[in-house]
């Protein structure tokens, strides 16, 4: 083939194409690139990519440097060039290196593809979709964040209800920042890390000499949370005995630091958390009903992430955005089959353990998350499932279910047959099986 033939088909492709040698000098360059950066004729040969394509990437991680150190191609890097008018563009690069006969690499040919358009629909289903640091598209998520604002602004005490993991400390930090509270400070206690002599002397301060240590006032996060918002986190772990001081403070909004004779008064909102089921602790004896009525003027009970497994696209986008910003690196995606694998578990520790998995598969990756890059025990799901699966006794399974359609239907075989979706004929077989 002709090289005029090759040009016509490289002219002919929607992507953008061109070819640089080792000193990133543009040897060539297609018709859908230079449409790209916004010229018509051909006087970019010769020049060098970086003064042309102005990219994000040019002077630190300039792609045919890493082409080179790592002798391999280098596939969909999101890049931002800017274009002859000055104007972003968001693309995705991919390089492949060009060798001569001794396998030695000469140059590369690049490609670039506008994702514009893309970027800008992600950016507003990412808007439509997250609220303050909350990402969700799950309706009973967003019907939280339809009553948020309106919570916000009510400065009534909110518990904050759900898992470990399920980012109960975000809902109130959004509650703080959408509340006129939001300039004042947002302090946070965990009332299960301190035995309560500690907890009282951290929530309310003590005075100079109030115990042996107290060598100089201190003042409680009551007092540091001033005109502000005070978050309560784990609060199902205060002793009854605890509860009953932390009602007055509730009740009165005064407190009286250690060793001190006098009673101070707060400005403060309260919010709450707890993990646990505090209307069970109370048939049980183990929290106050008057203190639980307290704290809950509001209540906000947030689902797990295994109820919400459609937010799992979702947080990972965002999780991967939030790590190459932070962290200086580059990770562009997650394959189909790692997606998949995320989509099949079923976290236990929620969000906070989803965002591990991804840390850690962000730190170990070069460029897509792949299954290998996942922790081990993700990776190994989809065997475990496997042999779950081929162990199963589907025998006993659908005999269990026969069963509790006849429990349900008294014993009628009609209606248990109408329970199970399928004739009375076949249920009759079924049972004449057993």
């Amino acid at each position: 083939m002709k090289k005029s033939e090759y040009e016509i088909i490289l002219n002919s492709i929607a992507e953008g194409v061109f070819v640089v040698d080792l000193d990133r000098t543009i040897v060539y360059i297609n018709d859908a690139a230079k449409k790209l950066i916004g010229i018509e004729e051909n006087n970019v040969i010769g020049k060098r990519c970086y003064e042309i394509f102005k990219s994000s990437v040019c002077e630190k991680q300039c792609l045919l440097k890493r082409l080179i150190k790592e002798k391999r191609p280098i596939f969909d890097e999101e890049v931002e060039i800017t274009d002859l008018f000055g104007e972003k563009i968001d693309v995705l690069v991919s390089a492949v290196p060009i060798t001569d006969k001794t396998g030695k690499i000469v140059g590369a040919v690049e490609t670039i593809r506008d994702i514009s358009i893309v970027k800008e629909l992600d950016k507003e289903i990412r808007e439509k979709y997250t609220f303050q640091d909350i990402v969700s598209k799950n309706k009973r998520m967003l019907e939280i964040f339809k009553i948020l604002p309106d919570v916000a602004k009510s400065d009534s005490t909110v518990l904050i209800s759900g898992e470990n993991g399920t980012g109960k400390e975000l809902v109130a930090s959004a509650i703080h920042n959408l509340s006129y509270r939001k300039d004042e400070p947002f302090v946070k206690i965990n009332c299960g890390a301190l035995p309560d002599n500690l907890l009282e002397s951290e929530l309310f301060g003590y005075k100079k000499g109030a115990f042996t240590g107290a060598i100089k006032d201190k003042p409680g996060r009551v007092e540091t949370a001033e005109g502000g918002t005070i978050f309560l986190d784990e609060i199902g772990d205060l002793s009854s005995a605890f509860q009953v001081k932390l009602l007055r403070f509730l009740q009165e909004k005064e407190y009286t630091p250690l060793g001190c004779n006098k009673t101070f008064k707060a400005n403060i909102r309260v919010l709450s958390a707890t993990n646990k089921d505090l209307v069970k602790m109370i048939e049980e004896g183990r929290f106050r009903q008057d203190f639980y009525f307290r704290i809950k003027v509001v209540e906000i009970d947030l689902p797990p992430l295994r109820e919400r497994k459609g937010d799992i696209p979702l947080l990972v986008n965002h999780l991967l955005s939030k790590f190459n910003r932070t962290k200086g690196k580059r990770i562009s995606k997650l394959s189909d089959k790692a997606m998949e694998l995320l989509m099949r578990y079923d976290y236990p520790g929620n969000i906070r353990e989803l965002e591990n998995i991804i840390e850690y598969s962000f730190v170990i990756c070069k460029d897509i998350i792949t299954p290998q890059y996942l922790p081990a025990y993700i990776a190994k799901k989809e065997f475990r499932m496997a042999d779950e699966f081929s162990t199963l006794n589907l025998k006993g399974v659908e005999g269990q279910l026969i069963e509790k359609a006849l429990k349900l239907s008294s014993g009628n075989k009609s209606k248990a047959a109408k329970i199970l979706g399928i004739s009375r004929v076949s249920l009759w077989k079924k049972l004449k099986e057993k």
